[in-house]
């Protein structure tokens, strides 16, 4: 057997979003602004998570899963963006084998958590809609935490499965990741091992989890549509659909782009044009989420400002007691 000498990878270079020297700054500028909203927004949402424990009115299904979107948004924006804007700098960027797997296990984590909370709020939006009266016993607290927590252990499971089967691939070819984090499609590319086995267990899971995800999604809104037709009045289906509007976006959004991104064959995959679509859901939907929840919500901003309003009045009669007048 003829010998090979192979320099096995302990650490690789990002590429970035722009090879082009002239569109670093310009480049670095825009996503410095872009995850400062969403640094902004999801500090916000996080209030608002405090806002749900504080208010008892928010105390219901659809705040508790929105207060855990919150926080998955807070977590998914920061696992890539940080890293992306430091490499801005850098003239080689440079991440160790082992950053590489944690900052992939994460973000597939996330990303996961995220898809499969968005399909259980498309079930609660069902529920509400359809069976009102029954909203309470359908939607328990304790079904609502059980539902949550499955969103987070299938989405960590679902992250570890695609880190250890990339991971124990063999990269020997090069250490040059085109893109600008470790993401699947760029390290299959560096792998010197088959990674037929890999495409498989890619396609089969990122089909299930997110075709699952939708057709919960699609039934759930199907029957909130048949819902919504038979409301009479156009003020009422108007402020049905309202409801519901915020939760179809944020789904469009998210699952178009991985959809895009995952559910094609190899062949066509490029990775310039996939670092453009990656933006969007690294970068983007973290940002475009806090504004399409959150302050949108008639009730929650009910509850800012009663609780301002109530502060307010306690922080004037404290100063009256104390001045005397």
């Amino acid at each position: 057997m003829a010998s090979r000498n192979l320099t096995w990878v302990t650490e690789f270079i990002l590429m970035g979003v722009s090879d082009q020297p002239e569109l670093q700054m310009p480049l670095f500028f825009v996503f410095l602004v872009i995850y400062g909203l969403t640094v902004a927004g999801n500090l916000r949402n996080l209030g608002m998570i405090l806002l749900i424990k504080i208010d008892s009115r928010l105390h219901t299904p659809m705040y508790f899963f929105l207060s855990n979107l919150s926080l998955v948004d807070f977590c998914y924006s920061s696992v890539i963006a940080p890293n992306m804007l430091v490499n801005f700098w850098v003239e080689n960027p440079v991440i160790s084998f082992n950053e590489c797997a944690t900052q992939f296990f994460f973000f597939g984590s996330f990303a996961g958590i995220e898809g499969f909370l968005l399909a259980v709020m498309a079930y609660d939006r069902y529920v509400a809609i359809c069976k009102p009266l029954l909203y309470t016993v359908l939607m328990s607290p304790h079904l609502s935490a059980l539902l949550v927590l499955v969103t987070y252990l299938a989405g960590f499971i679902n992250a570890a499965i695609h880190t250890g089967f990339t991971f124990q691939l063999s990269f020997c070819h090069s250490n040059v990741i085109n893109h600008f984090f470790c993401d699947i499609p760029p390290l299959l590319k560096l792998s010197c091992s088959d990674t037929h086995v890999n495409e498989i267990v890619i396609f089969a899971f990122a089909s299930f989890n997110e075709l699952s995800c939708l057709l919960m999604i699609l039934v759930s809104y199907l029957y909130i549509l048949a819902a919504i037709l038979r409301i009479h009045s156009a003020e009422g289906r108007y402020k049905t659909f309202s409801t519901c509007a915020s939760h179809l976006m944020a789904v469009t959004i998210f699952f178009g782009t991985i959809l895009f991104m995952y559910l094609r064959p190899s062949s066509s995959y490029s990775m310039d044009e996939d670092k453009v679509v990656s933006v969007f859901y690294t970068v983007v939907i973290p940002m475009l989420n806090p504004l399409i929840y959150s302050l949108r919500n008639k009730e929650v901003k009910a509850s800012l400002h009663k609780i301002f309003q109530t502060t307010s009045f306690c922080f004037s009669t404290s100063n009256h007691q104390t001045t005397g007048f």
